[in-house]
C-alpha cells in the first residue's frame, strides 16, 4: 500500500473510531435517561397511519412547508443528508481504495448529478437560513425575533459545519477528476460543480491535485463526524430523534389538539375513588414525572422559534413562550440527570440557597426559568419545577398560567411536540396537590361545583333564553322523542350570558324557520367541565364529565340512538365529542356552524336579503385549530348576498386567540396588553362593520375589546360583534303567516310558506332583536362601571353572593313537550358583565 493511502487510511479509521465512541457514549446516556420516563401507552398503535405520517411530514415535509421559504431551504437541507449519506460512504471506501464506486450504481452519472446538485442546493439553502437568522437577530429585535432565548451560537456552528459538508465534498471530488480516481469521470459534465472545481485547480499540477485530494477526503470525513458528535450534544439532536418523535406522537392523523389526555399515573388513567397521592403521579410536579414521550419531545425541540412567533400571550407581552418551556424543561431534564439515573444523590440535609438565582450569562433571557440555577448540583435536584425566582423554580407562575391552551405552538411545531399537553399537566399538579392557582379561578371553580356554572347562577335560570320565543321548545327530562333530530347544547354561555343568549335564541328560531325537530335539556344540563379541566382541576372535570354522561345516557343521546347533539360553543362541542369517551360518552356531536351551513346548502334556509356591509370572520380556537372547521362558518357568510368578506392577516391555521381559553376568561390578565384587545386592533385594521366568530367566549372578548376601543375614540361606531347564525338570520327572507280573523297571528311549526296567499302577511323570518349585538355591558363612562363577570370582583364589590356550602342545584327542568317557565327578561338575567377597559378578559 502506498504511504500517503497508509496515512490517509489510519488517519481516518482514526478520526471514525474515536468520534463514534463519543457519540455513541451520548446517545446511550440519552436512551436510559429517556426510557426513565412514566409509561406512555397508545405510541405504537395504528402503525400504518404512523407510517404515513413518517412520509408526509418527515420526508414529505409538510409542516415546514407551512412557511414557504425557510420551508423549502430546510426540504433540501433534509434531502441533503439523505442524498449525500452516498457521499459519505464514497468518502469511506476511497480510504481504502481510490477508484471506489458502488457496486452497479456507482458510475451512474444521475448519481453524480444527484449529489452535485443537491450538494450546490444545500450551500444556497444554507445561505438563505444565514440571511434568515441575521434579518431575525434576537440582539436586535429582541421578543420581536422568534430566535429569542435560542441557542444562536451553537446555530451558527452548526450552519458553518453543513457548509463544510458540501464544501469538503466538492474539494476532494474536483481534485479527484484532475488524478483520473473520480467516480463518474466519464460524466463529469454532469457533475457541474465538482468539474468547475477541477478546471479551477488544474493548473496546480498532479503532485498538488493529489495532495488536496486527500487533505479534503479528510476533512470531509473530520466534518461529517465531528458534525455527528456536536448533533447529539446540541440541539440539532432533532436531525436523529425526530422522526422518532414524529412517530410516537398522540395523533398519527393529526396533532395533539382537540381532547386533553386524561391524568395518567404509571401508565394507566387516574382513578379518584382509589389513587394514593403517596404513590400515584397527580400531574406534572417534577421532571422526573413526564413520561418518555415528554422528555424525548424536549430533546426534539429544534429552537426554531415558530410557536413563539405564533403564541399569543408572548405576542401580547407576557413571559410564555411554548419554545422556552420546552427549552427549560430539557435543559432541567439534562442537568438534574445524575440524580435521576443515580450516580449522584442529593445530600438529605442539603438546605437549597436559591438567593442568588439570577439570569447573566450565554443566551439566558428573562423570561428563561432554567438559567436561575445552573448545573447538577444539589439546588438543581431539589429546585420546584414551577415557582418563583426566589423559589429557583424552572417554569415561572407567569409563564404556566398565561397559557390560553388555544394551540398555536402545537400547530406549528414542525416536530410534532405537544406543549399544551405539558402545560396542563403541571397546572393539573398545582391544582390538585399545591392547591396553587390564579385566586380568581377558585371562585370560578366554587361555582362549578356548587351551581355547576362557572358564573354561579342558580339552575332554574338555564330556560330564561326561551322568554319571548314565538314557538315553544321542548325541554327533554326522560327520553328523547322519536321525532327530535337534534339534542341542542346550550351551555353555560349559551343560557346565562347576555350576549350569548342573543345566540342561542337565533340559532333555535333558526332551526324553527328550516323546519328542524330539536330539544333541549333546560336545568338538565351543567357546564361540560371544559374550565376546570384547562385550569388543571380534573376532579371537578370528571365529577362534571360523569354527570352530564348520566344525562345524556339517561335521555337516549347516544351514538347508538342516531342521535345528534349540536352545540354553539366550540368548547362544549370539544369537551362532548373529543373528551366525554374518556368517561363512557360516546355522542355524534356537530357545531351549529356545520348544521347551518348544510341547511344553507340543502335549501332549507335561504338568505336572500343583502346584508350592504363588510365582514371579518374570527376563528375560534377550539373549532378551528383544535377542530378543523374553517370552512362552514365562512360558507355560509358567503352565501348572504351583498356581504363583502376580508379575512384578517392571522387566519385559519394561524388564526390569533381571544384571549379565552384555558379558563383565562375566569382570570385577570395583568402582564402585557390584553389579548382580546390586540386581536381586536387586527379586526378592525380590515374596516369591518362586522366582527363574526361563532363561539361565546369569543364575543364576550371581542365586543368587550371593541366596546373600550369605541369609547376612547380608537375604533368606530357602530362595528358590532355577531355571531354566524345572527347575521344568517337578517338575511332570511320574511315568512308568511296565516291572519286570524280577529288579525292575531296563528303560531305554526312549519318551514316558511313558497307563496303568498290572499289571507297571508310577511312577518320576519326571526325575532328581530337576536340579529343584533346585545347591550354593550358597560355605562358610557367606564368609571361608573364596577360590576365584573369576574365573580370574585363581583363579590368584593358586593353586587353577587356565593354561598360556597351551597349544594348543587336539583337537575329538575320541565317535562316533554312543557312550555319554558319565564325567567327575567334579557339584560337583567343576574349575570355581571366586564368593564371593556378594565376587565375584559374575565
Amino acid at each position: 500500500m502506498e504511504t500517503d493511502m497508509l496515512v490517509r487510511l489510519v488517519i481516518g479509521l482514526g478520526i471514525i473510531v474515536i468520534s463514534l465512541a463519543v457519540a455513541l457514549r451520548r446517545i446511550a446516556f440519552l436512551t436510559r435517561l429517556i426510557a426513565s420516563g412514566q409509561p406512555a401507552p397508545g405510541r405504537l398503535t395504528d402503525l400504518p397511519d404512523r407510517l404515513k405520517a413518517q412520509v408526509v411530514e418527515v420526508f414529505g415535509q409538510k409542516r415546514l412547508l407551512k412557511w414557504s421559504v425557510p420551508g423549502v431551504a430546510h426540504f433540501i437541507t433534509f434531502w441533503a443528508f439523505v442524498i449525500l449519506f452516498a457521499t459519505i460512504v464514497e468518502a469511506f471506501g476511497a480510504l481504502f481504495d481510490r477508484d471506489f464506486a458502488f457496486p452497479l450504481i456507482g458510475h451512474w452519472r444521475l448519481l453524480g448529478l444527484a449529489e452535485d446538485l443537491i450538494g450546490t442546493l444545500l450551500l444556497i439553502s444554507l445561505a438563505t437560513f444565514a440571511v434568515i437568522r441575521r434579518r431575525n437577530d434576537p440582539a436586535r429585535q429582541e421578543r420581536a425575533s422568534r430566535f429569542y432565548g435560542s441557542h444562536t451560537r451553537a446555530a451558527w456552528v452548526v450552519l458553518g459545519m453543513i457548509a463544510l459538508v458540501a464544501i469538503t465534498l466538492f474539494g476532494y471530488r474536483g481534485p479527484q477528476i484532475n488524478t483520473g480516481h473520480y467516480p463518474f469521470a466519464d460524466h463529469s459534465g454532469w457533475t457541474f460543480t465538482s468539474w468547475l472545481v477541477a478546471k479551477a485547480l488544474h493548473p496546480l499540477g498532479q503532485s498538488a491535485n493529489s495532495f488536496l485530494e486527500t487533505f479534503f477526503l479528510l476533512a470531509q470525513i473530520a466534518v461529517v463526524f465531528g458534525f455527528l458528535v456536536i448533533v447529539t450534544y446540541s440541539k440539532h439532536l432533532h436531525i436523529f430523534i425526530a422522526p422518532i418523535n414524529v412517530t410516537t406522537k398522540r395523533d398519527p392523523n393529526g396533532v395533539a389538539l382537540g381532547a386533553l389526555q386524561p391524568m395518567m399515573s404509571k401508565g394507566k388513567p387516574l382513578d379518584f375513588e382509589q389513587a394514593d397521592p403517596e404513590t400515584d403521579t397527580f400531574g406534572i410536579g417534577k421532571v422526573e414525572d413526564f413520561t418518555w414521550k415528554g422528555m424525548l419531545d424536549f430533546a426534539t425541540c429544534t429552537e426554531c422559534g415558530r410557536c413563539q412567533s405564533q403564541c399569543p400571550a408572548w405576542n401580547t407581552g407576557k413571559p410564555l413562550s411554548p419554545k422556552l418551556v420546552i427549552m427549560n424543561l430539557r435543559d432541567h431534564l439534562f442537568a438534574k440527570a445524575p440524580y435521576i439515573l443515580g450516580s449522584k444523590t442529593a445530600p438529605e440535609d442539603h438546605v437549597p440557597d436559591f438567593h442568588d438565582a439570577g439570569t447573566d450569562s450565554g443566551h439566558d433571557v428573562p423570561e428563561d426559568g432554567y438559567a436561575r440555577v445552573k448545573g447538577s448540583t444539589p439546588e438543581q435536584a431539589v429546585r420546584p419545577l414551577v415557582g418563583t425566582l426566589e423559589q429557583g423554580g424552572v417554569i415561572d407562575p407567569d409563564v404556566l398560567w398565561s397559557c390560553t391552551t388555544c394551540g398555536a405552538c402545537v400547530e406549528q411545531c414542525p416536530v410534532d411536540i405537544e406543549h399544551v399537553d405539558h402545560i396542563v399537566d403541571m397546572r393539573r399538579y398545582h391544582v390538585l396537590i399545591e392547591s396553587a392557582f390564579p385566586s380568581e379561578a377558585g371562585v370560578m371553580l366554587r361555582n362549578l361545583e356548587n351551581k355547576g356554572n362557572p358564573w354561579g347562577m342558580n339552575n332554574s335560570s338555564r330556560t330564561d333564553w326561551m322568554e319571548g320565543l314565538p314557538f315553544e321548545v321542548r325541554v327533554v327530562t326522560d327520553s328523547l322523542p322519536d321525532d327530535v333530530e337534534y339534542l341542542f347544547w346550550v351551555g353555560c354561555a349559551g343560557a346565562l350570558e347576555d350576549r350569548a343568549k342573543k345566540v342561542t335564541r337565533a340559532f333555535a328560531e333558526l332551526l324553527h324557520t328550516a323546519g328542524v325537530e330539536f330539544a333541549v335539556l333546560g336545568a338538565g344540563e351543567s357546564c361540560t367541565g371544559d374550565p376546570a379541566r384547562r385550569l388543571g382541576n380534573e376532579f371537578v372535570f370528571q365529577m362534571l364529565a360523569q354527570q352530564n354522561v348520566e344525562v345524556l345516557n339517561g335521555v337516549g343521546a347516544g351514538r347508538e340512538n342516531d342521535v345528534k347533539i349540536v352545540a354553539t360553543c366550540p368548547h362544549c362541542f370539544n369537551t362532548l365529542a373529543n373528551e366525554y369517551p374518556q368517561v363512557g360518552g360516546h355522542y355524534d356531536v356537530v357545531h351549529h356552524t356545520q348544521l347551518l351551513g348544510k341547511l344553507v346548502e340543502d335549501g332549507h334556509l335561504v338568505p336572500v336579503t343583502p346584508v350592504d356591509e363588510k365582514v371579518t370572520y374570527h376563528d375560534p380556537c377550539y373549532l378551528g385549530r383544535h377542530n378543523r372547521v374553517y370552512t362552514p362558518p365562512r360558507e355560509i357568510l358567503n352565501a348572504i348576498p351583498g356581504f363583502q368578506t376580508a379575512e384578517m392577516t392571522r387566519c385559519k391555521e394561524r388564526g390569533f386567540c381571544c384571549g379565552a381559553g384555558g379558563a383565562r376568561m375566569w382570570m385577570e390578565e395583568k402582564i402585557g396588553k390584553r389579548i382580546n384587545v390586540e386581536r381586536t386592533d387586527e379586526a378592525l385594521a380590515t374596516d369591518a362593520d362586522l366582527i363574526s366568530t361563532a363561539c361565546p367566549f369569543c364575543i364576550v372578548m371581542l365586543s368587550d375589546a371593541v366596546t373600550a376601543k369605541q369609547q376612547d375614540g380608537s375604533a368606530k361606531e357602530g362595528v358590532q360583534v355577531l355571531d354566524v347564525s345572527q347575521i344568517l338570520a337578517r338575511s332570511l327572507a320574511p315568512k308568511k303567516v296565516p291572519v286570524a280573523a280577529g288579525g292575531g297571528h296563528v303560531t305554526t311549526t312549519e318551514a316558511p310558506a313558497a307563496a303568498a296567499a290572499p289571507a297571508e302577511e310577511a312577518v320576519p323570518a326571526v325575532t328581530p332583536d337576536v340579529t343584533e349585538e346585545a347591550p354593550k355591558p358597560v355605562e358610557p363612562d367606564p368609571a361608573q362601571t364596577e360590576v365584573a363577570d369576574n365573580v370574585q370582583l363581583a363579590q368584593e364589590e358586593g353586587t353577587l353572593t356565593v354561598d360556597p356550602a351551597a349544594g348543587p342545584e336539583p337537575a329538575e327542568a320541565p317535562a316533554v313537550n312543557e312550555t319554558a317557565p319565564t325567567g327575567p327578561s334579557e339584560g337583567q338575567s343576574g349575570v355581571p358583565h366586564a368593564p371593556a377597559a378594565e376587565q375584559s378578559d374575565d
